[in-house]
C-alpha cells in the first residue's frame, strides 16, 4: 500500500480537526495544507502552504505534481461547487479526491437545485418555493398561511438564512437579499420554505456513492447568542452524540433519507463520493432534511473526529475506491463537546490581527484545541485572522462531563473583545 502525501484545501477548524485526525494514520507520510492556519502548523506530519492560491485549481495541481503528492482532500465547499475534484481527475488523474463532483456538489451550491432534488425522490423536507423574480417572490409571501424560511439559493458562507419573525420581517429579509443583495449573487435566486419545528440535529456520511457510513449524530448552535438569539453564524458550537434523537430514529432516518438521497443521486448521474452532511429537523411529523452540504461540518467536525476510532483516512481511500462496504466505522462510547470562540462583532465587522493566547489541551486527559480564524506571525506570535477564531473540545464519559471540559479549555483561550455561548448542549442536559 502506498503512503499517503495529502493535499488538504482549507484554513478553518475542519481542516484543523481533519489534520490532526488523519496525522494518527499510519497511512498517511505527510499532509500539505492550503493554506492552513496557526493550529495545522504544529501538527504533525502537516506543513501550511502559503505560497499556493487554494482557489487556482491549476497552480494546486502543478503543487501537488511537484511534489508527488496523491490524494487531495477540499475542506471547505466553495472549492468542491467549483469543480475542483473535476479539475483534478481531468488534469491529474493519478491524485485521488474525497470530495464530490461538481454536479454533485450542487446540493450544497444551490438550494434551488436540493430541493427540487428532495422533491423529486421524496425525501422528506419542507414546503417550499423557489423564485429568481422579487415580485412573485413577496407575493408568494402573502398567499402562504404558515410561518417561513427566506434561503439565499447559492453559497452564502453559512449565513444566507433568515429567519423572520413576521411578515414585515419577511419583506425586509427579501429585500436585502433580492435587491440589496446581502449575500451577492447567492441571493439572485431565493427559496421561501415553511418553518419547521423541533430539534435540529446534523449527521456527517462517509459515502462512495453507494454505501453510507454516518458518524454519531451531532447537534450545531447557529445563532451568535445564548438561548438562540441573534443572527446565524456558520456554528458556535457543537456536541455529540446527541440524546435527542434515539437508536431506532437514526435507523429510520438512514433508510428513509440518507439511503435513498445517495442512491437517487447515483440515479441521476452524479453518485456521491466524499462527506455528505445532513442537516435534519425532528419535527412531530417526523426527521425532514433542512439542507445538505457536501462536505465535513464545521463545528460538528471537531466533536465527531475525536470520537472516530477507525482509521479516517482508510475510510477516506474506501470511498474513493468503491469500497466502503469492506469497512466498518467505529467510534467510542464517550460523549464530545466544541465551544467556538469568535472575534468580537463577528457575525458582523471584526478586528484582525488581534494577539491571542491558548493553553493547549490536554489530549491524553481528552482536551482539544482547534484552530480557524489564527495565524502565526513573523514573530512566531500567534493573532486572530478570523470570525470564527479558535474552538475547545473535550471528551468526557458523560455529555456533562463533556460540556464541562470544553469551557474548561475555553478557559485557557485569551484574546481582546473574543466571544463565545455559554450555553452549548443545554438542551439536551434540561
Amino acid at each position: 500500500m502506498a503512503a499517503l502525501h495529502i493535499l488538504l484545501i482549507g484554513n478553518g477548524g475542519r481542516e484543523h480537526a481533519l489534520a490532526w485526525k488523519l496525522a494518527q494514520s499510519a497511512r498517511v507520510a505527510s499532509i500539505h495544507v492550503v493554506p492552513g492556519n496557526g493550529g495545522t502548523a504544529g501538527v504533525l506530519k502537516c506543513t501550511n502552504v502559503s505560497t499556493v492560491d487554494a482557489a487556482d485549481f491549476a497552480a494546486l495541481t502543478a503543487y501537488a505534481q511537484a511534489q508527488d503528492l496523491n490524494f487531495l482532500i477540499p475542506g471547505p465547499e466553495a472549492p468542491l461547487v467549483a469543480g475542483i475534484a473535476d479539475f483534478f481527475a481531468l488534469h491529474a488523474p493519478a491524485i485521488q479526491c474525497f470530495g464530490p463532483s461538481k454536479a454533485a456538489a450542487r446540493m450544497e451550491g444551490s438550494k434551488t437545485f436540493s430541493k427540487d432534488f428532495m422533491r423529486q425522490y421524496s425525501i422528506p423536507t419542507a414546503q417550499y418555493a423557489n423564485f429568481t423574480s422579487h415580485a412573485l417572490a413577496l407575493a408568494h409571501l402573502d398567499a402562504v398561511n404558515y410561518p417561513v424560511v427566506i434561503k439565499a439559493d447559492g453559497l452564502a458562507g453559512g449565513k444566507g438564512v433568515i429567519l423572520p419573525k413576521d411578515r414585515v420581517e419577511a419583506r425586509e429579509a427579501l429585500d436585502s437579499i433580492m435587491k440589496d443583495r446581502e449575500f451577492g449573487d447567492a441571493g439572485a435566486s431565493v427559496v421561501i420554505e415553511e418553518l419547521l419545528t423541533g430539534d435540529e440535529i446534523s449527521i456527517l456520511s462517509f459515502s462512495d456513492g453507494k454505501t453510507i457510513r454516518s458518524l454519531p449524530p451531532a447537534q450545531d448552535h447557529k445563532r451568535i447568542f445564548d438561548n438562540d438569539l441573534g443572527p446565524n453564524t456558520g456554528g458556535m458550537g457543537t456536541y455529540a452524540p446527541t440524546p435527542l434523537v434515539t437508536p431506532a430514529q437514526l435507523q429510520d432516518i438512514a433508510r428513509t433519507i440518507l439511503q435513498p438521497t445517495i442512491d437517487g443521486m447515483a440515479a441521476a448521474g452524479m453518485p456521491f463520493v466524499g462527506c455528505l452532511f445532513t442537516g435534519l429537523m425532528l419535527t412531530a411529523q417526523g426527521p425532514k432534511v433542512l439542507e445538505y452540504n457536501v462536505r465535513f461540518g464545521d463545528p460538528e467536525s471537531q466533536s465527531c473526529l475525536p470520537l472516530l476510532t477507525s482509521d479516517l483516512a482508510a475510510l477516506m481511500q474506501a470511498c474513493c475506491t468503491g469500497t466502503l462496504h469492506t469497512r466498518a466505522l467505529e467510534v467510542s462510547s464517550l460523549s464530545a463537546c466544541t465551544v467556538v470562540v469568535a472575534a468580537g462583532g463577528y457575525p458582523g465587522a471584526y478586528a484582525k490581527g488581534t494577539l491571542m493566547t491558548v493553553e493547549e489541551g490536554g489530549e491524553e486527559a481528552g482536551s482539544y484545541i482547534f484552530h480557524a480564524g489564527t495565524a502565526l506571525g513573523a514573530d512566531g506570535r500567534l493573532r486572530t485572522s478570523g470570525g470564527r477564531v479558535i474552538a475547545a473540545t473535550a471528551v468526557g464519559e458523560t455529555l456533562a462531563e463533556a460540556v464541562e471540559g470544553a469551557y474548561r479549555g475555553v478557559g485557557g483561550i485569551r484574546f481582546e473583545g473574543m466571544q463565545f455561548r455559554r450555553d452549548i448542549a443545554r438542551r439536551a442536559l434540561r
